[in-house]
């Protein structure tokens, strides 16, 4: 009898092990989403300061010789690609969902030029990271509207 108790006093603890394992796991997410979320407000800020004053603006920006206007849209469609890619970081949505919003703007000819001009810092990227991964993904769909084909069949699927 006691061998019994013994070993289902045993497989007790460890079920509240693994449960409590698995509460220290979702916690430890959470708390990486909180700080991924917190980073973005603050980079989003900073942003907002810089679309407000255009010596900030230039101090910001990497690109040199841009005009105001084409400097402060650069910042915005920056923003705007950081806060879609925070949304596929946090799962909010799925990779179908983000190359889906970023086929969308892969059409728009301001991020066009983004693009163009940031694919030095893309490049330094570290390959196996997110941002690499969906640094490809845009560059293989703006190949192919480069190449004619419409903008909603273009893109990697995964």
């Amino acid at each position: 009898m006691r061998r019994i108790d013994s070993a289902s006093e045993g497989e007790r603890q460890g079920e509240l092990l693994e449960g409590v394992l698995e509460q220290l796991t979702s916690l430890t997410e959470e708390i990486r989403k909180a700080n991924l979320i917190q980073l973005h407000r603050i980079m989003a800020e900073q942003t907002g300061r810089a679309l407000d004053d255009p010596v900030l603006a230039e101090a910001m920006s990497k690109s040199q010789g841009l005009s105001e206007n084409r400097r402060r849209q650069a910042l915005f469609v920056n923003a705007q690609y950081s806060a879609i890619v925070l949304h596929y970081r946090l799962g909010v949505i799925d990779w179908a969902e983000l190359i889906a919003y970023l086929r969308v703007w892969c059409s728009n000819t301001v991020f066009q030029e983004y693009w163009d001009m940031t694919g030095d810092a893309r490049r330094s990227l570290v390959y196996e990271s997110l941002e690499a991964r969906v640094g490809r993904a845009v560059d293989e769909m703006m190949e192919e509207i480069a190449g004619g084909r419409d903008w909603w069949v273009v893109g990697p699927s995964g």
